[in-house]
């Protein structure tokens, strides 16, 4: 499953409007939650945009990547969780 977190950088990605109408230019058709607060921001210890964290089924990270690129690594990972996820 997938979803994403909205942490705004800027004061126009703050307005709901906004984000959906990129979402929608984007293509992204997961669910996306607007992080105005910084709620899950701060209890991730995020320093970056953008940053990509993998939780397997017990709600533990197994894999954080920072900044853009390293897409093969990523889809590797997310390639092992699915797999432990239909093993077990």
């Amino acid at each position: 499953m997938i979803i994403g977190n909205h942490t705004p950088e800027f004061s126009y990605e703050r307005k709901l409007e906004n984000v959906r109408q990129a979402l929608q230019e984007l293509g992204v058709h997961y669910p996306v939650s607007l992080d105005n607060e910084f709620s899950n921001w701060n209890a991730y210890q995020n320093r970056y945009w953008p940053t990509k964290y993998l939780v397997d089924k017990t709600g533990v990270i197994r894999h954080i990547r920072i900044g853009e690129g390293g897409y093969f690594r990523t889809k590797r990972m997310i390639e092992i969780l699915l797999e432990e996820e239909y093993e077990g």
